[in-house]
């Protein structure tokens, strides 16, 4: 056992809770960003990005039997897709209902799933099936954006806070299980036409992920030869993306998007621009709290449950939304200049959407640049 398995264990003695979306606040989500539950996530995430610091995907990696256990669970989620094929959606460009048919499969299948995987305590499976379905996108609004992946981050953490995995499967998590999980999730959003969960195609990083982009940049770090402006050279993508993950999918955005990466990803390319990829994971670690841990909009999703505690201190807040703060029908939170106030309101079909947004933001002047320094 790691040392650090010693803290985790009082979990043990919290009884398990379904997790559930607590967060409805500003005061809500500073006690969030101020709580213990924030800080192992940040940890777990720091410690999962220096695993990978130099080791290219082809690398030979331990894989632990939970490991094996886990890249099993995440086959199973893909021959789910190729068993549910895209029912015929008429000329929408929309979401594809039967992505509903796959999401109640797998949480149907959850239990089963998870009975799989050793050393995990059968009474914390429904709690973590929680966090495994909502892993591949919202099942009423047919869409995946950077809580999903959060999602999936936060059921390894779970994994791990109950000993399921070591610090010892770090890597093979990120070059493994992360890897593959993101297999399954473009596997999703192309099969099914997932929306993007708030439209931040233009704004952010990428239409749908974000965590790929930190993992990735680790992995390069400290190369001899290739910078970060390589994303915009062909032959290296082409040469390089078997072995890194920032490579590799900035390959697969290049090739379901038609225009130049400067039109639809101009966060990425403008990032592309740093000179160090030491700096750039940096860059991106920092962002990845400020754009989606602390952002209210992606933050009311987060699920708090007995693993993944809500500050007791937050239990005595104001429920109510404060200043600039508006609930819609779905009940989802909208904050004046914090996204683009759509993420339930108007369908954006995927890949269509970002550029034409952007557009609309060029022309308005209204591209937000982030500073990486």
């Amino acid at each position: 056992m790691s040392h650090d398995h010693d803290h985790d264990h009082e979990h043990s003695a919290t009884s398990p809770t379904a997790p559930t979306k607590r967060i409805i606040s500003r005061a809500h989500l500073q006690s969030f960003l101020d709580s213990p539950t924030h800080q192992d996530l940040v940890n777990f995430l720091e410690e999962l990005n220096e695993s990978v610091v130099g080791h290219k995907l082809t690398e030979e990696v331990k894989e632990s039997e939970a490991v094996k256990s886990l890249l099993d669970v995440l086959g199973e989620v893909e021959q789910t897709v190729k068993d549910t094929p895209p029912v015929d959606n008429g000329k929408s460009r929309f979401g594809n209902p039967a992505f509903q048919t796959f999401y109640d499969r797998i949480a149907e299948k959850a239990k089963k799933l998870h009975e799989s995987i050793p050393g995990l305590p059968e009474d914390r499976i429904d709690e973590l099936s929680t966090y495994f379905c909502e892993s591949w996108g919202n099942r009423t609004r047919v869409d995946y954006g950077s809580g999903m992946e959060l999602n999936f981050i936060c059921w390894l953490l779970c994994l791990r806070k109950l000993g399921v995995i070591e610090k010892e499967d770090d890597r093979a998590l990120v070059s493994r299980v992360f890897w593959k999980y993101m297999t399954v999730a473009r596997l999703l959003q192309t099969e099914y036409w997932l929306e993007p969960a708030g439209s931040h195609g233009a704004q952010g990083l990428d239409d749908y992920h974000f965590a790929v982009f930190i993992f990735g940049s680790a992995q390069l770090r400290g190369h001899k030869h290739l910078r970060p402006k390589a994303i915009h050279d062909n032959d290296i993508l082409e040469e390089f993306s078997k072995d890194y993950m920032y490579l590799s999918y900035v390959q697969y955005i290049n090739s379901i998007k038609t225009a130049s990466l400067r039109w639809h990803s101009p966060m990425l390319d403008d990032i592309s621009g740093v000179k160090t990829w030491d700096k750039l994971n940096s860059g991106m670690l920092k962002m990845y709290k400020a754009e989606v841990l602390a952002k209210l909009p992606v933050a009311q999703h987060f699920l708090f449950g007995s693993l993944l505690p809500y500050p007791a201190s937050a239990d005595t807040l104001e429920a109510e939304p404060e200043a600039g703060v508006t609930k819609d029908e779905h009940g989802h939170i909208h904050v004046r200049g914090e996204g683009f106030g759509d993420c339930c309101g108007i369908p954006i079909p995927s890949a269509f959407a970002a550029a034409e947004d952007l557009r609309k933001r060029e022309a308005a002047g209204a591209i937000r640049r982030i500073p990486f320094d």
